[in-house]
């Protein structure tokens, strides 16, 4: 598990346990606590299922069945009831647990439902839910409700001033996820507005923010025959500078018979680069950007390495080894601040 997916946890399982405070912890004090952060770790665990099979299909089961109504509503009566049966002395009964279990876990993929990589909330419907307003790791969202959660651990269940903090903690950082939805519609009318200046058509735009913040906004930007890549921040002077990404579908035709290729088009939505680098074919997904090197140059966050064995195609993702965390914070900070 990488550090981004190991906060992203950390922040599940904060919003797990205050929701599961603000359900069940006047009756079960810490061990409502407890049993939300539980609850708000389980739709992550398809990760471990996707371990189990081949990377294409790994990808399609993330954020799927496990972020969706229909597993909330089937997982929380059970679990319900077998945590009744592990604190049978508290005498509560399964539906109350029940109803802890649905919150922590229902607010799990509505979270995620924000950020790029989306859920498949209305499962077994295939839309994604995906609103891209806030990055996976955001100390805006997270700090107050961990700081809110320590402090409710200070004083007892039936504590006015424990409920209090709850709330305080769950309304602010609701009220963030909110406010960033606005954010974005801000970022986008700038590059909207930066590509009619330059007398760019284009038929589609995405944008999302950077890591860490709702400052420096990244967009995509589709035409006919390339995509054009772009980031702005709420400080910035200078006009936006675009960078051109040829599409070339027509060099990469023939991988289109492949079915597995089809299924990563779909995964990317549309937004996706095929290219030829050293006799190796890569797919480039396009949505969640670049992350640039010392040097100047930049990768995909995520490129897959195409293989085809004995015409059977092989996908692995390619890893991240490039990355230097030191570089990528001092450089995030320098471009927030404005060009």
């Amino acid at each position: 598990m990488s550090k981004s997916d190991s906060l992203d946890s950390l922040t599940q399982i904060v919003l797990g346990a205050s929701v599961g405070e603000a359900v069940l912890g006047k009756k079960a004090g810490n061990k409502a606590l407890l049993y939300g952060a539980i609850a708000g770790t389980i739709p992550d665990l398809d990760v471990l299922f996707g371990k189990l099979t081949d990377t294409v299909t790994a990808i399609e089961w993330h954020r799927g069945i496990s972020h969706s109504l229909v597993f909330c509503i089937f997982m929380s009566p059970l679990l319900g009831w077998l945590v009744n049966k592990i604190e049978r002395k508290l005498n509560l009964g399964w539906k109350l647990w029940s109803i802890l279990f649905f919150w922590s876990l229902v607010t799990h993929p509505l979270l995620d439902a924000f950020t790029s990589w989306g859920t498949q909330f209305l499962w077994p419907f295939q839309t994604r839910i995906a609103f891209n307003s806030i990055f996976v790791i955001d100390p805006l969202y997270t700090v107050p409700f961990l700081v809110c959660t320590l402090l409710v651990l200070r004083y007892k269940k039936e504590s006015k001033t424990r409920r209090r903090l709850n709330n305080t903690g769950l309304v602010i950082s609701t009220s963030y996820l909110f406010i960033t939805l606005i954010i974005k519609s801000i970022a986008t009318f700038k590059f909207e507005q930066e590509l009619q200046k330059q007398g760019i058509a284009y038929t589609e735009i995405s944008t999302r923010p950077s890591a860490l913040n709702t400052i420096l906004w990244n967009a995509n930007i589709d035409t006919p025959d390339y995509y054009l890549m772009g980031e702005y921040s709420f400080f910035d002077s200078k006009p936006i500078h675009f960078n051109k990404f040829p599409k070339e579908r027509a060099v990469s035709k023939e991988l289109n018979a492949y079915s597995k290729v089809q299924r990563l088009i779909a995964i990317s939505e549309g937004w996706y680069i095929i290219e030829k680098k050293d006799e190796d074919w890569y797919f480039n997904d396009l949505r969640f950007g670049l992350i640039p090197r010392k040097d100047g140059s930049s990768f995909f966050v995520f490129s897959y390495l195409l293989k085809d064995q004995d015409g059977k195609l092989e996908v692995s993702e390619v890893p991240k080894t490039d990355r230097d965390a030191k570089f990528l914070m001092q450089r995030l900070w320098k471009r927030l601040k404005g060009n």
